[in-house]
């Protein structure tokens, strides 16, 4: 989380781990499924040697440029706006 925006998070699933980046979908890339109705994007992964630390690495980087206003989601009646870096 960068201040109070939410960026990415994991979860521990029965098969494995999953990663979630809040604007994953914006990322323009691939190895990641597009998850929920809005920017999210997850990764699932269920053993170590499945995780490519050059892909995880760009995406953390990416998820700390490409962000999008979460915080004011409800405000602006369901509408994100793209934060700028």
């Amino acid at each position: 989380m960068l201040a109070v925006n939410p960026i990415v998070g994991y979860s521990k699933l029965k098969g494995g781990v999953r990663l979630l980046f809040w604007s994953g979908q914006s990322f323009e890339e691939e190895g990641s499924t597009k998850e929920g109705s809005f920017k999210a994007a997850e990764a699932r992964y269920s053993s170590v040697e499945q995780i490519d630390r050059a892909d995880l690495k760009r995406w953390l980087g990416k998820a700390r440029s490409i962000q999008w206003d979460y915080k004011n989601i409800v405000k602006r009646k369901g509408v994100l706006e793209r934060l700028l870096p």
